[in-house]
């Protein structure tokens, strides 16, 4: 290479920084801090007409929160649950999840908006640049952030504006009854509803598969029929909830085999009545063996001995078959001398 081919150092840019060489412009610091632009001021920050005008636009969307809040409540109470309705262009749909959807929708978006439209046009706007700190903050940082605080709410005129004040106060404080008022669903409390069933005095024993009372005769040694409480219809609306507790199993054994004294004293001529539910997990028991009395869950195979007060003696249930008092009335028919003396189900006392 020949020194001709070397550029002369005069035509290099120079390290101070010379504005113009060989066409090229260089800059003493390219990420130099450019500042805030120049504050432009709102209409509402010189025309108290115009803040007054979104003052109250602001407080509407409060207030319209705090209506659709009371619509809320109001459609939950007053719309049927099975209620169906059709909404162009969605179809058919229920009535009552679509007025819940919509008012409490209602709710929170006027919240947002009304705080939007209130930061927006009536807070101050006024860009402030804070230098970075550590974050273990000393007192003096403190003592400022607290003073920015004082400052904010000063500026907000949160003080001053008591019409958005009330007004979203009261949508912030009506909103959340729209979740107390879904507690309703949890429904009401058990009280006792879990320990009692419909059996009681004087109630006949009524044949699963006839529809029939029964009487003594009707069941042989040996067998065994399923039975439900006089007055509880297949076409009711609690039937399922009242069948899970008072379903019942009718075995006749011979009162010389009945080894446990209050199952014989609760029995009428060998004729005993357990409840059919399992003590484990409340599966419906269906399998009795004639020779040595025993009754198995299928679910979980725990095994009752019904001529000893229908004990466990093999599976995870925990307890003994509650067993319901019988009797004869007057007609001749089995009937019920009161409900079971202690809850049926699975494991109620664990629980309750």
């Amino acid at each position: 290479m020949s020194s001709q081919d070397i550029p002369e150092e005069k035509h290099l840019p120079s390290e101070q920084g010379d504005a113009h060489h060989g066409g090229v412009a260089v800059k003493d610091d390219p990420f130099a801090d450019p500042g805030l632009p120049a504050h432009k001021p709102r209409i509402q920050d010189i025309d108290e007409r115009a803040a007054k005008r979104s003052e109250r636009t602001v407080a509407l969307l409060f207030t319209v929160s705090m209506l659709a809040t009371v619509a809320f409540i109001a459609s939950y109470v007053a719309i049927p649950v099975d209620k169906i309705v059709f909404i162009w262009p969605i179809g058919k749909v229920s009535a009552l999840n679509f007025a819940l959807g919509l008012t409490l929708g209602a709710a929170l978006f006027c919240i947002g908006a009304g705080a939007v439209h209130w930061a927006r046009t009536l807070m101050s706007d006024v860009e402030v640049a804070d230098e970075r700190h550590p974050i273990a903050a000393p007192p003096e940082v403190k003592a400022k952030v607290l003073q920015d605080f004082a400052d904010g709410a000063r500026e907000s005129d949160i003080g001053r504006r008591k019409l958005i004040r009330n007004t979203m106060f009261g949508a912030l404080a009506m909103v959340p009854l729209s979740g107390v008022v879904l507690l309703r669903d949890l429904g009401p409390l058990p009280e006792d509803k879990l320990r009692k069933t419909i059996w009681a005095k004087g109630k006949l024993l009524i044949n699963q598969n006839t529809m029939e009372p029964l009487r003594p005769e009707d069941i042989a040694v040996g067998s065994l029929t399923f039975a439900k409480p006089e007055g509880l219809e297949e076409d009711s609306h609690d039937y399922m909830a009242e069948i899970a507790k008072a379903a019942l199993m009718i075995v006749r054994i011979n009162p010389a085999d009945i080894k446990d004294k209050q199952e014989l004293e609760w029995s009428h001529d060998g004729i005993v009545a357990y409840s059919k539910i399992c003590t484990h997990v409340g599966c419906p028991i269906s399998l009795y063996e004639q020779q040595t009395h025993h009754v198995l869950c299928p679910c979980h195979q725990s095994t009752f001995d019904l001529s000893d007060g229908a004990r466990v003696i093999f599976g995870p249930a925990g307890h003994a078959l509650p067993q319901l008092r019988i009797g004869v009335n007057d007609e001749g028919y089995l009937e019920a001398l009161g409900d079971f003396e202690e809850p049926v189900g699975p494991a109620f006392w664990e629980r309750g």
